[in-house]
């Protein structure tokens, strides 16, 4: 029994970790959906290309638990149960924060925007939209700012 719960909680744990959220300018969330945002005009004056990445700690956390799952399998008696899962706990841990740490990166790129009043602002987003140094662009403002092209 404690082996077939095992190979159900170890893919459940590792594909929750690995989730990463769309950062794109052209992907929403349903809270951004049917709300008013306010834009301005503005020349993209840098373009910088970034790692954009989840910190969160969920994968230490989730690897963690997983570990410390497994590790309890190990060995016949209760001590040996309580030092496999101290160990597996441990290494999960460490396993957990790196697969969460690769499996959450996306490529960005960091925008620096002159807007039409004078003031400068950057951005941050997916590369699913990308600009060059010159073009101009709406600044999109409100819970998921961006940048767009400008027609």
């Amino acid at each position: 029994m404690k082996s077939y719960a095992l190979a159900l909680l170890i893919p459940a744990l590792l594909c929750s970790a690995a989730c990463t959220s769309n950062i794109g300018a052209n992907d929403y969330s349903v809270q951004n959906v049917n709300s008013v945002q306010s834009a301005q005009i503005g020349t993209i004056i840098s373009v910088r290309k970034v790692i954009v990445q989840n910190d969160n700690g969920n994968g230490a956390l989730l690897g963690t638990v997983a570990g410390g799952v497994a590790g309890s399998q190990i060995g016949s008696g209760s001590t040996a149960g309580i030092l496999g899962a101290l160990g597996g706990a441990i290494v999960g841990g460490f396993a957990g924060d790196i697969a969460q740490e690769e499996l959450s990166k996306q490529a960005g790129y960091e925008y620096v925007v002159q807007l039409q009043n004078g003031g400068i602002v950057t951005v941050t987003q997916g590369n699913d939209v990308l600009m060059t140094v010159g073009e101009k662009c709406l600044v999109i403002y409100g819970p998921q700012a961006r940048i767009i092209p400008y027609n």
